[in-house]
């Protein structure tokens, strides 16, 4: 087996192990020994499953081997947030209260991944309860690209593990850019899909209405595999849509790169401002090449929203919200909560229902505003939420006061309106900066346009190769 499998793209092993030239199980020993050896400095797994790894490999093996192939994630190793719920398998939202939590079911993207054959390597690791800061019990995961640089919130462990070659996709979640700051950080694809196209039954919550599912891969075409398989209604989860999801895997022609009839939306003040000129740099190199595929460039208007007014909707309608999530265990066990977090549910504690309903009602407002440019266009084009810096450890242990220094480096702007409005967006590698940075850049798309998004973003990595650079792990 190759030395540098563990890079390869999730849909070219597929195509490996349905043709039987490796095998699930040995790709999952192998991938099992990647993590013993690496995730010692990375610190991205929480829990490794070694056990129902194996176990799942083997009937995977047995399978495929009897002519039972059930499509392209089977026997493919992967990893889940650890918010997601495993059954007989500890879930703890990097919360010092769940420590001990074991769930006695499965989440139900947990199921559909391992119903689709996938091999659950383990569950990753993330900022308390999913929000900016970590709790000083857990671990930091490490950017692979720099030690010093930050790996993103809050989905960083799976940001991480998928960068680093120690799974081949990973489920990550989003309620104020936490899919899309760690696949820019780490420079993987990252998919946040439309409210409701992904079932959260079973996975821990942050902000009812906020949350989001959705993959994190190495490609655009693997985020379309993993995410056909996490789709769809759930009768445990009513918010889940009754759309079907077309099959955009099968829809990505892999030779072809064209975009002809496709309108991408531009905003030249929208996409600077605040923005580091070499990434500016960088998305004026990818509308250059999306034009030169046949999109047609066109003017967009996004609402001129500053990032910490943005902030300033967002953060109370969570806070407000994470409360009645955390009512078991805040106030009665506030002292085991990190500042952050602490700081962010006695908010919402302070806060009224008439006030809840007013931030309600301006969030109204913004997504009529921000879905009114978008529906211009088949996608708009801006920065996956800012560029990727150094960030002090113990200061994202830290209370509000401690993590202001990384907080001013979030571009809201970027990531807040889509999870507000509930509309999907996708986040690719389009770059690196002079000193190696990755650099991203983000497409925002109207509700249900996960296939325009993907169509867009698999003609730019059919052009381009930022996707296949790899960091020297």
């Amino acid at each position: 087996m190759s030395d540098s499998i563990h890079y390869a793209s999730l849909s070219r092993v597929a195509q490996l192990i349905k043709r039987r030239e490796i095998s699930p199980l040995e790709l999952t020993r192998t991938m099992l020994e990647r993590i013993e050896s690496v995730d010692k400095q990375l610190l991205s797994y929480a829990t490794v499953t070694a056990d129902r790894a194996l176990d799942a490999a083997r009937q995977a093996e047995q399978e495929i081997n009897s002519g039972r192939y059930r499509g392209a994630l089977h026997g493919i190793p992967v990893a889940v947030k650890d918010l997601c719920f495993t059954a007989g398998v500890r879930t703890m939202g990097g919360l010092k209260v769940l420590q001990d939590f074991v769930p006695s079911y499965d989440a139900t993207v947990v199921n559909k991944l391992e119903s689709a054959g996938a091999v659950l390597l383990g569950k990753l690791n993330l900022t308390e309860g999913a929000l900016s800061g970590y709790n000083p019990d857990f671990d930091i995961p490490r950017n692979p690209w720099g030690d010093k640089l930050w790996a993103g919130v809050s989905s960083s462990g799976s940001g991480v593990a998928t960068a680093a070659g120690l799974c081949f996709a990973s489920l990550g979640t989003d309620t104020g850019g936490s899919i899309r700051y760690p696949s820019m950080a780490n420079g993987i694809v990252g998919l946040k899909p439309t409210y409701g196209r992904v079932s959260r039954y079973g996975v821990l919550a942050l902000a009812e209405s906020l949350d989001h599912v959705g993959p994190m891969t190495r490609s655009t075409l693997d985020a379309a595999i993993v995410l056909q398989a996490i789709a769809g209604a759930d009768a445990n989860d009513a918010t889940t849509l009754d759309a079907t999801l077309p099959d955009i895997a099968a829809s990505l022609n892999p030779d072809s790169a064209d975009l002809g009839g496709m309108r991408i939306g531009v905003d030249k003040h929208y996409i600077s401002t605040g923005t580091e000129p070499g990434l500016v740099s960088a998305i004026d190199e990818v509308i250059e090449t999306l034009q030169q595929l046949g999109a047609e460039a066109v003017p967009v208007n996004m609402p001129r929203t500053d990032p910490m007014e943005l902030r300033n909707l967002w953060l109370p309608i969570t806070a407000y919200e994470a409360l009645a999530v955390h009512a078991d265990t805040f106030p009665s066990r506030a002292d085991e909560y990190g500042g952050y977090l602490r700081g962010v549910l006695e908010m919402g504690a302070a806060m009224t229902a008439k006030d809840y309903a007013s931030a309600s009602a301006r969030r109204e407002d913004s997504n009529r505003r921000f879905e009114s440019e978008l529906a211009e266009v088949d996608a708009a084009i801006c920065p996956a939420g800012g560029s990727v810096f150094e960030a002090d450890r113990q200061a994202q242990y830290g209370d509000a006061n401690a993590l202001k220094e990384i907080v001013r480096h979030f571009q809201g702007q970027f990531t807040i309106p889509a999870d507000l409005a509930g509309t999907p967006a996708l986040t690719l590698p389009c770059g690196f900066s002079d000193d190696g940075r990755p650099y991203a850049v983000q497409f925002l798309g109207s509700r249900l346009s996960e296939p325009a998004l993907c169509r867009i973003g698999h003609a730019y990595e059919q052009a381009t190769a930022w996707h296949l650079r790899h960091p020297p792990v």
